[in-house]
């Protein structure tokens, strides 16, 4: 399996929470808190993260 490869936003504070994105692996959004890298991670479908920025863009 693929090991995950994470970023945060440039937009990110370092000193506050905020989540990493990986999108290396195929197929797969994955999502976890800066502040706990070996805690609980999300995946996402390409398409499902898609529709959330998409979401996140009209009510910003």
């Amino acid at each position: 399996m693929t090991p995950f490869v994470f970023r945060k936003s440039s937009y990110s504070n370092p000193q506050l929470e905020c989540v990493e994105v990986a999108t290396n692996v195929a197929g797969t959004v994955a999502v976890r808190d800066s502040k706990d890298p070996e805690g609980p991670m999300l995946r996402f479908t390409p398409a499902a993260w898609a529709a959330f920025q998409a979401v996140l863009a009209e009510e910003g």
